[in-house]
């Protein structure tokens, strides 16, 4: 079996498993306890390998807790982030699980373990918390603790039984695949409320790529709108790991995909001390100012969200937002994120955005910011995507790319409406579509109805209007019709019809004659 093979069949299983344990309990509430369960399996794992450190005589989970050293402890929550003891490891909870009548309060006690071994520690934000979402005595599990019971039992057990192989030879990759999987189809099945979190895997890459184009290295990768953190792990997974020197960074509102993202940063092989995931309103309460500027910085924040905007004075003396002289409008806070990541971007860094098309339009305040972003140079290029990329909507969006160190004036459009592959329920970017993308993002050489670089004079003279198809010439694909030899088949077929008209009366005549 290929290594693809091996995935779609570790995929089949664990939507398998999310859909027959869950029962009458909705997809997306149930998510987070087939995420968490995974996540559990992870890190106890992840931990015991730690301390197993290669050796096979070690079997970490064999051992009894009072074994354990204060020193041994400290060692490894300054290594690792946090502890486990032996008997708390998903491997010995998941084996006694069908007979163990106070589950669901030992599972809690486990997790509270977990989170609370860090306090005290570097690594206590990024473990706090982590399992809140992970409410063992939630009615949503049942009615019963009976009811509690059978479905954590069934969960952890239909997670132990996945095929993950060896864990120091390939379960960091299958483990992150896993989990990516299974919340690309929470969020494909929940419709807006599961699909405004996350960005799908091919529009990740391209976004990335964009990103950190011709970098060598940078010094870390940021995004004001982290979701579940798909966006940021995808610079992992298509560039060498050294490239990031110090880290990946971001912050998200919400508390539930808040914890998604920290999960996942783990289940990515990204230890504590190399990510740094606030929870927080970017807009109102920015978090890493200290840490700023960014060399690349990624993301999808949310469409046209309201914002209290020009309601609160201070705003527009914001550092972020007082150059541009103007704020986003209160309805529409688009830009409000935009100008927030250009502020925490490097002079030789990249930020590529995601972008609601409206905003490359609309006049009033959003039309001034986009004479800001062009009068200074900021914007590379913006590129127009298909329809029905993203879940919970099948608008076709813009990436904003914004850029500091421009040697010219000049700004692309790049429309890559027509690149896209029809799938069941969404259509998808094809590796072949994002090195289209790419090849003309770094030629910035003109292709008809495809690219075109536009000079600062020509998007004035359009009021700083920044909509691909403004500049682009769309391709015309009607039919070219030769008007002189269709004039001549019509002269053709006029006279064979005089002609059956002529036979046809004749006929008649005889016809009548007789």
């Amino acid at each position: 079996m290929t290594s693809t093979q091996q995935r779609a069949e570790l995929q089949r299983q664990i939507w398998q498993i999310a859909n027959e344990v869950r029962g009458s309990v909705d997809g997306w509430d149930f998510k987070q306890y087939v995420l968490g369960t995974l996540f559990y399996r992870f890190i106890s794992e992840n931990f015991a390998s730690y301390i197993e450190g290669g050796d096979e005589s070690i079997k970490y989970a064999q051992l009894a807790d009072d074994v354990i050293t204060a020193e041994i402890k400290d060692d490894a929550i300054k290594t690792k982030g946090y502890f486990i003891y032996p008997s708390q490891l998903f491997a010995n909870v998941a084996a006694n699980a069908n007979k163990n009548d106070n589950l669901n309060t030992d599972l809690a006690a486990v997790f509270s373990a977990i989170e609370s071994s860090a306090n005290g520690y570097p690594s206590e934000t990024d473990i706090k918390g982590l399992f809140a979402d992970f409410d063992t005595t939630s009615n949503r599990l049942g009615n019963t603790v009976t009811d509690k019971n059978t479905r954590l039992a069934a969960v952890l057990k239909g997670v132990a039984g996945l095929s993950l192989g060896n864990f120091e030879e390939n379960k960091i990759d299958l483990f992150g695949d896993a989990y990516e999987f299974l919340i690309s189809n929470y969020a494909a099945n929940a419709g807006k409320s599961g699909g405004e979190f996350f960005t799908p895997q091919n529009v990740s890459k391209l976004i990335a790529q964009l990103a950190m184009h011709k970098q060598t290295t940078v010094n870390k990768i940021y995004d004001p709108a982290a979701g579940s953190g798909s966006l940021l792990l995808q610079a992992k997974k298509h560039f060498d790991a050294h490239i990031i020197e110090d880290g990946f960074f971001g912050q998200e509102i919400n508390h539930t995909t808040y914890n998604l993202a920290r999960m996942n940063m783990f289940l990515h092989n990204i230890n504590y001390d190399k990510f740094n995931i606030a929870l927080g309103n970017t807009l109102l309460d920015p978090h890493f100012g200290d840490d700023k500027p960014f060399d690349a910085i990624v993301s999808n924040p949310p469409y046209s969200v309201n914002w209290i905007g020009s309601d609160d004075p201070t705003l527009i003396s914001d550092e972020r937002f007082a150059p541009a002289g103007v704020l986003a409008p209160k309805s529409k806070a688009d830009f409000a994120f935009v100008l927030h990541a250009l502020s925490y971007l490097s002079s030789k860094g990249r930020a590529a955005i995601v972008c609601f098309p409206g905003i490359f339009y609309r006049g009033g305040a959003e039309q001034k910011i986009r004479q800001y972003l062009v009068d200074n140079n900021y914007v590379e290029t913006v590129i127009a995507l298909a329809p029905n990329l993203f879940f919970g909507t099948s608008i076709a969006v813009n990436i904003l790319v914004l850029s500091k160190h421009k040697t010219d004036s000049l700004t692309q459009f790049i429309d890559a409406g027509g690149l896209f592959k029809k799938e069941t329920n969404n259509n998808t970017l094809t590796d072949a579509h994002i090195a289209q993308i790419m090849e003309a993002f770094d030629s910035k050489n003109d292709v008809d109805h495809f690219a075109k670089s536009v000079e600062y004079d020509a998007i004035a003279a359009k009021d700083y209007n920044l909509s691909v198809s403004y500049y682009v010439e769309a391709k015309d694909t009607r039919e070219v019709i030769d008007i002189t030899k269709l004039n001549a088949e019509l002269k053709t077929t006029v006279a064979k019809i005089d002609r059956l008209r002529a036979e046809i009366d004749a006929i008649v005549a005889e016809i009548e004659g007789d």
